[in-house]
């Protein structure tokens, strides 16, 4: 199985993280490689690198435990294109995935992780067991960690052309110069603050998203959208529209927690969503009333002063002419999630100085 895996600040040792978190059985590697990327099933020759686990080329990885390589000594340059070539000797059930990875990845038969390009049997764009890069960066390196979901995920953005709105601020932080600052995006599709679904509820997977990951300082939150918009159709028939006073108090759970642990908290809005996915069976997912709620919960990240900053992402993509819409050049089609154009705003509009100023 060969996934590629853009990173966002270099370093001089890298190293990956297999997760086993949904497995009810044994996850069994029997060899990983790491190399630079050429395309999603080709990586450029000669660069391949053997991944240990304790010095040994595979590892067993218990249910709902991960595994860290070895350090490998590879310099890697700021924004290279990675590839993660696992073998799999075994039938294994992909019971832990991120469903909307926006990558390319690419299945082929036995153990041909160090194959310059592979004969493909199949491919699919979710990620399957890796679950984070890792490298060693100079003394001075940051990062900072997007808890949200789809609209972080990048639905609707170009696939493998790392157009999400984290991979732009990236960018833009690489180009600013400075000390080097990592953008780590936990973004799950369909993630929710107060209940499980698509991947388990905020409050629940904050430690391991958040608190765990190597670096961190700040946290930027932007989540809840999917909170107002699932309750009342197939995803959740049965589920009463929250609270303004449920979602902010969740906020303020995931603000303390942060605090506590010497993490910034910066709040960010939530993006318009009046016609949303309208066509099909998920157009309940808009309604005047969630705008309504929408529009409450937008007001007390604004006001309310509980986080460190604010990014008002609403702002900077909503239709001026209908501000409950997103803009018609920033809209995907699907009235909910932005283009490549609409992600690219939503990094322009961020203030370096925020991810700056620790």
């Amino acid at each position: 199985m060969r996934q590629t895996a853009r990173i966002s600040i270099g370093g001089e040792r890298v190293r990956i993280v297999v997760s086993n978190a949904y497995g009810d059985q044994p996850l069994v590697v029997g060899a990983v490689e790491l190399a630079l990327a050429r395309s999603p099933a080709a990586i450029v020759a000669g660069s391949s690198q053997t991944l240990r686990f304790d010095g040994q080329r595979g590892t067993v990885i218990p249910p709902g435990a991960i595994a860290i390589s070895d350090p490998l000594a590879w310099p890697v340059a700021p924004l290279a294109s990675l590839a993660i070539s696992l073998y799999l000797p075994e039938i294994t059930p992909t019971a832990t995935l991120h469903f909307d990875a926006r990558q390319t990845a690419c299945i082929a038969a036995g153990d041909v992780v160090s194959q310059a390009e592979l004969t493909t049997e199949t491919s699919f764009t979710s990620r399957l067991f890796l679950s984070a890069v890792w490298v060693e960066a100079q003394a001075a390196a940051r990062a900072v960690v997007v808890l949200s979901d789809s609209i972080a995920d990048g639905d609707g953005s170009t696939p493998d052309a790392n157009r999400r709105w984290p991979d732009v601020l990236a960018e833009r932080l690489l180009a600013a110069g400075g000390a080097p600052v990592a953008v780590l995006n936990q973004g799950i599709s369909g993630g929710r603050v107060l209940a499980d679904g698509m991947g388990v509820n905020a409050l629940a997977r904050f430690d391991r998203d958040v608190l765990a990951q190597p670096g961190v300082d700040t946290m930027i939150l932007m989540l809840g959208l999917n909170d107002i918009g699932w309750p009342g159709g197939v995803l959740a028939p049965a589920a009463p529209l929250p609270t303004v006073a449920a979602l902010t108090g969740a906020y303020r759970q995931l603000i303390a927690r942060a605090h506590a642990h010497g993490l910034r908290a910066i709040g960010a809005t939530l993006t318009p969503f009046a016609g949303a996915l309208c066509d099909g069976p998920f157009a309940y997912f808009y309604d005047p009333a969630k705008e309504i709620l929408r529009s409450q919960v937008n007001a007390w990240i604004r006001e309310s002063g509980q986080f460190d900053a604010v990014i008002d992402f609403d702002a900077a993509v909503r239709d001026p002419q209908s501000p409950t819409r997103l803009r018609p050049e920033f809209d995907s089609g699907d009235h909910l999630h932005l283009q490549d154009r609409g992600y690219a705003a939503m990094a322009a509009h961020v203030d370096l100085a925020l991810l700056r100023g620790v």
